[in-house]
């Protein structure tokens, strides 16, 4: 279901969100009202890490699902996104209702349809998923420039990372605003103003780097550029409806700043 959503989406956060986007000492073991590892908890990172391809794989599916039977109940003459359940004054129809992670799909009535909690959702929700696909965009852009520029084999490690994790994350939010009818993009952003996005001229004088430059420029910027993600993710934790959605943004910022750890060890700034 849609709702409109309090204004202030985008205001930079406090310390009180539940992504943080610095870290410290007494953030050691700490954890959110959810019983979710807070974003810089050490002890935490390490499973966060092992379920993240399995995470993202479910979570997408499911908001896959929750898009799925969603546009099953939207009336041919109401344009606005909704998730309101079929009407029991129709006539039935078979729908086919996606499984869970390794469960069968299965074939069930329309009246019969059960709406999966997090199908609500509201205008942070959308902005956030159109603004993360162009984020992601670029930093997959910058870490495919890695191989044949790259001097530090950690570097091209971590690179190598970002792209393998941040590319089914773009289909998956892609997916999720198709499964809403929302578009891909609005025109009124701006992300070249979007927290950690890069210059074009930035990226250019990247793509011209070489060795250790490289190599210096990229931790850089990709430090910044994951500091920027935490802070939308932050925005979206605040505001957001979508509980699948923020669950699977605090993954992905928790792993940014396991990724963040790994760019300063490598001393190469």
């Amino acid at each position: 279901m849609f709702h409109e959503a309090p204004s202030g989406y985008g205001a930079t956060g406090d310390t009180s969100s539940r992504v943080a986007r610095t870290t410290g000492d007494n953030d050691v073991g700490r954890y959110d009202s959810r019983r979710r590892p807070i974003v810089g908890d050490p002890a935490g990172e390490e499973l966060m890490n092992r379920r993240r391809a399995q995470g993202l794989a479910a979570a997408a599916l499911a908001l896959l699902a929750a898009g799925g039977i969603a546009l099953l109940s939207r009336g041919s003459d109401d344009d606005r996104p909704t998730a309101a359940p079929p009407s029991a004054s129709s006539s039935p129809i078979p729908v086919l209702v996606p499984g869970r992670p390794g469960e069968s799909a299965m074939v069930t009535d329309s009246d019969k349809v059960q709406l999966p909690a997090g199908t609500e959702y509201n205008t942070i929700d959308v902005t956030y998923v159109q603004m993360m696909i162009a984020h992601h965009e670029q930093a997959v852009r910058m870490a495919d420039l890695a191989p044949g520029r790259a001097a530090n084999a950690g570097v091209l490690g971590i690179a190598g990372r970002i792209s393998a994790a941040q590319k089914p994350e773009i289909v998956a939010l892609r997916s999720w605003l198709r499964d809403r009818g929302q578009p891909e993009s609005d025109p009124k952003h701006d992300h070249a103003t979007m927290p950690g996005m890069q210059s074009e001229s930035e990226v250019t004088a990247l793509a011209a780097a070489k060795g250790a430059d490289f190599d210096r420029r990229f931790v850089a910027m990709m430090t910044e550029h994951h500091e920027g993600a935490q802070q939308m993710a932050t925005d979206l934790l605040r505001g957001g409806a979508d509980q699948r959605l923020s669950e699977l943004a605090n993954e992905t910022a928790v792993e940014q700043v396991t990724e963040i750890r790994r760019m300063a060890d490598l001393n190469v700034t």
